[in-house]
């Protein structure tokens, strides 16, 4: 998702609707600059023109806000990874990779909101919008290794393993990237995604 900080407009210039975009635009941009830790409603405010009591027509706290970007990212998240495997034809090892390097390459291009989407004890978890988002993001996947037919389970079920093998796989590579792991340079990343990965993943029984 592309913020333009320079189209929002002031409280002045909203029509009725037109605020939790622009709120939700504003808290994007602050969360890519200062992180979650540097996040506040009141910055987010400030930075799409409100008063500081705006934001709780549309979302009550802090937490909600935090809920809806990172429901945003499961949504972004889900279509990539339904892109990579389309495009990488009908071998299902080829689309686990191709589901991989979307997945970690995700990461990398969006920091923030790859951190923020983990962080449980900040968000509203039982959320419907951000359970349904994540649940479709994890489908993806869990609909290539186990069969588009297999039978929907439970978090935590054990026959779950070998997709929740596959994404934790994935999920520690993307961590390892982000930490500076295979280099700081962006040709480094590119390339233990390119190369590095599809590697890894090919030691696990699929």
């Amino acid at each position: 998702m592309t913020i333009n900080l320079n189209s929002v407009k002031t409280a002045r210039g909203y029509h009725h609707g037109d605020l939790r975009s622009a709120l939700l635009a504003a808290a994007e941009g602050l969360l890519a600059e200062r992180g979650v830790e540097g996040f506040s409603l009141r910055e987010t405010a400030r930075r799409a023109g409100v008063s500081p009591a705006a934001p709780k027509h549309h979302f009550r706290d802090t937490r909600a806000l935090l809920t809806a970007i990172a429901t945003l990212a499961f949504e972004d998240l889900a279509a990539r990874l339904q892109a990579a495997s389309s495009d990488a034809g009908i071998d299902r090892s080829l689309r686990i990779r191709a589901q991989g390097k979307a997945y970690v390459r995700f990461a990398v291009d969006q920091r923030a909101r790859f951190d923020l989407m983990w962080r449980v004890p900040l968000l509203e978890a039982a959320d419907e919008g951000y359970c349904r988002a994540g649940d479709q993001a994890f489908a993806a996947l869990d609909s290539l290794v186990r069969g588009e037919n297999a039978e929907p389970l439970e978090h935590g079920d054990p026959r779950l393993a070998p997709s929740i093998a596959c994404w934790s796989t994935v999920h520690g590579f993307a961590r390892l990237a982000l930490d500076g792991t295979f280099g700081l340079e962006e040709d480094d990343i590119a390339r233990a995604i390119d190369q590095l990965l599809p590697e890894v993943l090919g030691h696990l029984s699929l």
